[in-house]
């Protein structure tokens, strides 16, 4: 399945999912969405998304109990006269809680280092896990009225570019 046509808008998709390292995570709260800042990391065929985060966290509470959840990432404000032009994502999804100590979850730890080596203290905490979380459909708006709906075949597609 293609990404999306033309593919200037796919290699931006890629460039921003790369790029960026900061996401809005929204889970239900007893039944009310609530979004928080999160950091997360794209797996390289977009077919998952890893957050790293605390049993404590409202939103690692959330995960548990009702695994679907949506992931914004925007492009990072430029101070542009017009910031409906910036790029941005949204994924719908389910989360999936990664085991702690399994050879998937050290693969993830050392990605995540790579990308976030400031937070090298928090795996030295018990509270904080890996999550997956695995697409089912993404909306990309590549820039005001530039608008692409997803498959998340088509958004893991986009990751070839």
């Amino acid at each position: 399945m293609a990404c999306m046509d033309p593919a200037p808008p796919a290699a931006a998709l890629a460039g921003l999912l790369r790029g960026e390292r900061i996401a809005h995570l929204a889970t239900l709260r007893q039944g009310a969405p609530m979004a928080s800042m999160t950091l997360y990391l794209p797996d390289e065929g977009f077919t998952a998304f890893h957050v790293h985060v605390s049993r404590l966290a409202w939103h690692t509470q959330d995960m548990a109990q009702d695994p679907h959840v949506a992931l914004s990432i925007a492009q990072t404000d430029d101070g542009r006269a017009d910031p409906f032009t910036l790029m941005r994502l949204s994924i719908r999804g389910e989360a999936v809680q990664v085991a702690n100590g399994t050879s998937g979850s050290e693969a993830l730890k050392k990605a995540w280092l790579a990308r976030f080596p400031e937070q090298a203290i928090n795996f030295e905490l018990a509270d904080f896990s890996f999550w997956r979380i695995v697409p089912r459909d993404a909306r990309f708006v590549a820039g005001f009225g530039r608008i692409h709906n997803l498959s998340a075949a088509a958004l893991a597609a986009c990751s070839k570019s």
